[in-house]
């Protein structure tokens, strides 16, 4: 396909922005509670006609499916009925026919003088939609749920996987009945009895496909009705006042409101992921959006309960514009059999012999490649009795290979993203991506300190950056982090742990815990310079320590995943004044600009761990045992299996968003904080499903006889806690989404 007549983003927003403005001015959208009249639909279709979404789907330079995504999330937040679904789906359809009767009913649906609804009728997947027989030229049924039919002229519907038949809803024999569903009316029960009909017939495998785009771009306008509801829903939560604040103020509304704000923004992305690759001609379109339904039927009926629950009473008042996009949502989600058909697809997909597994990311011609030369170097590095050894080893031993760090530092990788000013390879995100997902996949010990590597780069003198990034890059030399006290965890403006100055050198004195790569050749730590600086933060100031310097006594715990971390103790502990990062008391700025520059890709590495476990996890379900029985023949457990590759999609989605942003700057904090939320719930609901799936056995732990994989799976599911937690909990990252995404009170 010639891409180059595809319209691009700028359009795309053109399209949305006015055709938001246009149904602002033109449309009442209580006529959704109250019942539109027919000439009021007809209406406002020909008015939408005249904007020019009637021909959108009919060829690839009049708008493809994410064009249509656009109008119909904006219809859905508009509440406006018009019948854009079916001219989508008739514009998709029968410009595959080779008749004068689809070419004289496109040219009609595209100047306005046809209204066509759509039908599935027998091919819908919803039980009990309906289905028509036909006999000489005559049809004879009921479909039930058929959009907008009493403001239409025709009935286009599906007599087979091969056929369409062309009804005018004028005709004898025909009678329209209006139908209240979900408590709204637009939709209509249609009865045909000998009514006249003609058919159409169309290319073997058009329907199947067109089935799965109805699908997909009722998400969207699912997806519009949701977001719609949950701004309202936010915007009340910072006017709406209860014990003498905005109740946006009360963490229990930030975090609800948080969660919606991810789950939109998951099905945002995937849609209109699926939405290009079909655009594109790419074949995992159908993968992705039968991921995507899978995900939004339930998540966005999640979100628009949970907007109702910020609500409170005002919120089910039918008066009240929330309730109209609830029951928008629900009808989108269940319509067309809901999410189930998506996750049978997903584990026929996944699960039948021959499978190829997770779909790969087309990460551009440079990741692509990059993928490529990783795989290929890891196979000679880090492959058959050197890694085979390397796993037999304890957890705990096989976090870190200085060997191998020096080896690949030989690559220069691990300055992959770094500017080429600091002896860096100026890689893109994308780029990052495919080297961490091939590092994961290869299973490869961890390498680097990417965090007090952007540290010294930005905040660092030029002595520090020519002494510090050159033994990072060779990979000789690891970092902790000395951030957590006592008394200072998630609130670390709260820490004790000083550094006074004396003469030539900084004097530290405190307490750090729960310190991992204690055993690095440096700890970048935090201690306070100023302890009466208001605001405490202010007086906050970053070091790098030598983890050899004298006053340090390290107390190693095992962790409950089985790695370590440290309590450390600093007394009077002199280091050069040259190792102070960036400015006396501006430790604050050092800290989280170097955090920002790198979260972004915190929720990317969690999730493509999940993703590489999940491909492990898989071959044990497939796996058939003497009788030739195997888990996968379990429709529970393919229902599971299905649920997690929807939300690995998600997650990858979210991964590629932030390395989009990045591309273009840095990661805002609150996108990064998304996908890390996300991503490390995922990798726990993850670990409770494997051992769900796998059974007893799969609670062994390493070493012990019978063990599955080593103890793979439990040993993944202690380890979630951690990326939960860890690099800021996931309750301080709602907090951030919603005061910085969404603009709740501190």
């Amino acid at each position: 396909m010639d891409t180059t007549e595809l319209p691009n983003d700028e359009v795309r927003q053109m399209l949305r922005d006015s055709l938001r403005g246009f149904l602002g001015e033109q449309w009442n959208a209580d006529c959704f509670r109250l019942g539109a009249e027919p000439k009021d639909v007809a209406a406002i279709w020909a008015k939408l006609v005249g904007q020019g979404v009637a021909s959108l789907g009919s060829a690839p330079e009049e708008g493809g499916l994410r064009e249509i995504a656009v109008v119909l999330a904006e219809l859905g937040r508009a509440a406006c009925p018009a019948p854009m679904w079916s001219a989508a789906l008739a514009n998709f359809a029968l410009s595959t026919a080779r008749s004068e009767l689809a070419a004289d009913c496109l040219e009609n649906l595209h100047v306005g003088a046809a209204r066509l609804a759509f039908s599935f009728g027998a091919l819908d997947p919803a039980p009990g939609a309906g289905a028509i027989r036909v006999r000489d030229g005559r049809a004879d049924g009921v479909l039930l749920l058929v959009e907008a039919a009493d403001s239409c002229t025709h009935l286009l519907v599906a007599i087979d996987h091969a056929l369409l038949g062309l009804v005018a809803l004028d005709a004898a024999g025909v009678a329209i009945v209006p139908t209240r569903a979900m408590g709204a009316w637009g939709a209509c029960e249609v009865r045909l009895s000998s009514a006249p009909i003609s058919l159409i017939a169309i290319e073997a495998g058009v329907l199947d496909d067109l089935l799965l785009r109805g699908k997909l771009v009722l998400m969207a306008r699912a997806h519009g009705a949701a977001l719609r509801g949950f701004e309202l829903a936010t915007d009340y939560a910072k006017e709406r006042h209860q014990f003498g604040q905005p109740i946006g103020r009360f963490q229990a509304i930030q975090h609800k409101l948080a969660n919606g704000f991810i789950a939109l923004e998951g099905a945002r992305l995937i849609v209109d992921h699926a939405a290009r690759l079909h655009d594109h001609g790419n074949r995992d379109w159908r993968y992705f959006a039968h991921a995507a339904i899978a995900f939004a039927c339930d998540g966005l009926r999640r979100v628009s309960l949970e907007t109702h629950h910020a609500f409170g009473a005002i919120g089910y008042a039918d008066e009240h514009e929330a309730p109209r996009h609830f029951k928008r949502v629900h009808l989108d989600t269940i319509m067309l059999g809901g999410a189930a058909p998506a996750k049978k697809w997903l584990a026929s997909s996944l699960l039948e012999p021959g499978s190829s597994g997770l779909p790969e990311h087309d990460l551009g011609p440079a990741g692509n490649a990059l993928r490529e030369q990783v795989m290929d170097w890891l196979e000679q590095h880090w492959s058959g009795d050197r890694k085979a050894e390397f796993d037999r080893k304890p957890f705990a031993k096989r976090e870190f290979d200085a060997e191998f760090a020096r080896e690949i530092g030989e690559t220069g990788w691990i300055g992959l993203g770094w500017s080429r000013q600091f002896g860096g390879q100026a890689r893109s995100p994308l780029e990052q991506i495919a080297f961490m997902e091939t590092m994961e996949r290869g299973e490869a010990p961890r390498i680097g300190a990417a965090i007090q590597a952007n540290a010294v780069m930005m905040f660092g003198t030029l002595e520090q950056q020519q002494r510090y990034l050159p033994e990072i890059l060779r990979g000789e030399a690891m970092y902790g982090m000395g951030y957590s006290e006592p008394q200072a965890g998630s609130d670390l403006a709260a820490l004790r742990t000083s550094a006074v100055r004396d003469g030539d050198h900084w004097v530290i004195n405190g307490q750090k815990i729960w310190t991992t790569t204690w055993w690095g050749k440096y700890m970048f730590l935090a201690a306070r310079t100023d302890k009466d600086a208001e605001p405490p933060h202010a007086g906050i100031s970053m070091f790098i320590v030598p983890m050899n310097a004298e006053g340090i006594t390290v107390r190693p715990a095992t962790t409950m995943y089985d790695g370590s971390f440290a309590n450390i103790f600093y007394d009077n502990v002199r280091i050069p004044l040259e190792n102070l990062v960036g400015e006396i008391n501006g430790g604050w700025k050092v800290l989280t600009g170097a955090l920002a520059f790198e979260r972004g890709l915190v929720g990317g590495g969690i999730v493509l761990k999940v993703a590489h476990a999940f491909e492990q996890l898989r071959g044990h379900v497939m796996q058939r045992d003497a009788a030739g029985m195997a888990l996968s023949d379990d429709p529970i457990v393919r229902d599971r299996m299905a649920t997690l590759a929807a939300e690995i999609e998600i997650g990858r989605q979210l991964m590629m968003h932030c390395a989009e942003l990045a591309a273009d700057g840095m990661t805002p904090p609150e996108y990064g904080a998304i996908s890390k939320v996300f991503s490390g719930e995922l990798m726990e609901r993850f670990g409770e499903a494997a051992l769900d799936i796998l059974g007893t056995r799969a609670a062994l732990s390493e070493q012990m006889p019978g063990a599955i994989d080593n103890g793979r799976f439990e040993q993944n599911l202690r380890h979630s806690l951690m990326w939960v937690i860890s690099i800021g909990t996931n309750e301080i990252q709602r907090s951030l989404i919603a005061q910085r995404a969404l603009g709740l009170p501190r």
